[in-house]
């Protein structure tokens, strides 16, 4: 659980390496992509970049909720040429609505506890894992502490936020932990939209947060690492994950891989050009960007059908 920063000037090399490359032309066409809105800082700089200079194609990307952009696609009042969700629960929402055929897994990630270098609270969350040093879900506890996450109705990672501090009362045999750091399932003043939450980090106006381990590196935000049994990065740990679960309204949550998929989506006004897209993150090249961002590879994901 020691403290990391993400370096991404490495990024600026894959980049190179892409412009280095025969490219082709820019046409006129527009390719609309819908994607998990932590993916943000990736999307919006080296994939946009790589799709101009590999695919002579301009990429207009829209960044939200994972959850929230399914349901859209699925009801159809948002008509991408792409969709990329996180955890496999938005992408089957849009295969079983006959959205798209199918969904090639392209990266993976876990969850960490990224901090303000500005809070007053950031030297201790700095030591937290060394010996004789507070743990950091006991930093998490303290009087004054403000914490920031995303709508768990919208949101996959808000939802496995709770889903870690679940796990994480389960490991350190504290069962009040769930409530004594998050409060309420949706407490409003902990929550806000996902594009926001590393901007309020870096100003200050969070002292932590919930994030994914590829968020903080692009705002040169620290983090702490969690154990493998709490953090949904590891297969080893399956079982144990599957203590943790959430109900909302109706419906009953259970943790997923924490997986990014890629799909053309059936009503593409360019399907050739999104499936070279999608071809082109799931490739040598995309593989490369997803890396030096900080994303995992896939692993044994299995593409997804309907």
């Amino acid at each position: 659980m020691n403290r990391r920063t993400l370096l991404t000037g490495a990024a600026a090399t894959a980049s190179l390496a892409l412009a280095a490359r025969p490219t082709l032309a820019l046409d006129a066409t527009t390719l609309n992509v819908a994607y998990a809105g932590s993916m943000g800082a990736l999307m919006e700089g080296p994939v946009k970049r790589a799709a101009a200079q590999r695919l002579g194609v301009t990429m207009q990307g829209r960044g939200q909720g994972a959850t929230a952009l399914a349901q859209l696609i699925a009801g159809g009042s948002l008509n991408p040429d792409v969709f990329i969700s996180v955890t496999p629960s938005p992408m089957l929402t849009v295969l079983r609505a006959g959205k798209a055929k199918a969904a090639l897994p392209i990266a993976k990630t876990e969850m960490v506890i990224a901090y303000s270098p500005k809070s007053r609270f950031a030297p201790l969350f700095a030591n937290a894992g060394k010996p004789g040093a507070m743990p950091w879900w006991e930093i998490l506890e303290q009087p004054g502490l403000r914490f920031g996450r995303t709508d768990p109705n919208v949101n996959p990672e808000g939802q496995y936020i709770i889903f870690t501090m679940q796990l994480a009362a389960r490991y350190y045999h504290r069962p009040e932990l769930v409530s004594r750091v998050l409060g309420p399932t949706i407490n409003p003043p902990q929550i806000f939209e996902e594009t926001t939450v590393e901007e309020r980090l870096q100003a200050g106006e969070l002292d932590a947060a919930s994030a994914y381990k590829i968020e903080p590196g692009p705002f040169h935000l620290p983090y702490v690492e969690l154990p493998e049994q709490i953090n949904f990065g590891s297969d080893r740990y399956a079982e144990f994950y599957s203590h943790a679960s959430l109900t909302l309204g109706s419906r009953t949550h259970h943790p997923e891989p924490l997986v990014y998929y890629a799909a053309v989506l059936q009503g593409s006004a360019h399907p050739r050009k999104a499936q070279a897209f999608v071809d082109l993150l799931a490739g040598p090249q995309g593989q490369a960007i997803f890396r030096n961002y900080n994303y995992d590879a896939p692993g044994a994901a299995a593409p997804l059908r309907a």
